[in-house]
């Protein structure tokens, strides 16, 4: 049975790494219509992160002309992550547009990555 354990965390890193491409890639096509200018950080929920709890969390952004967060809806992901995200992306600053642009944004929560990275 030791021998599974190294294919299963093999398999958890494969399926986090392609899950993060595949949202790199869709933030990638959001980045033409509107750049992210300033980011806060994400505040990862403390008692998550010690169980090993992850996820992406998906939200739907509407940011203003002049480039401020005017709200965010929760697409998907756990509530308390969802929460964690929505609070951060307020924050968040984008470039200046013409009209109001309702953006998808995908927030990964990995309870494996070093909080420095």
């Amino acid at each position: 049975m030791a021998r599974l354990h190294p294919y299963k965390n093999f398999c958890a890193i494969l399926g986090l790494l392609t899950l993060m491409l595949l949202c790199l890639a869709g933030g990638h096509a959001q980045d033409n219509a509107r750049k992210v200018v300033k980011k806060a950080p994400v505040p990862y929920p403390t008692i998550l992160k010690s169980r090993g709890i992850g996820g992406v969390v998906r939200l739907k952004v509407f940011v203003k002309p002049d480039g401020t967060v005017r709200d965010t809806e929760v697409l998907g992901g756990n509530p308390i992550l969802a929460e964690s995200a929505q609070k951060s992306v307020m924050q968040w600053k984008f470039s200046p547009g013409s009209s109001e642009t309702a953006l998808e944004i995908s927030v990964v929560f990995d309870p494996h990555s070093d909080p420095g990275s």
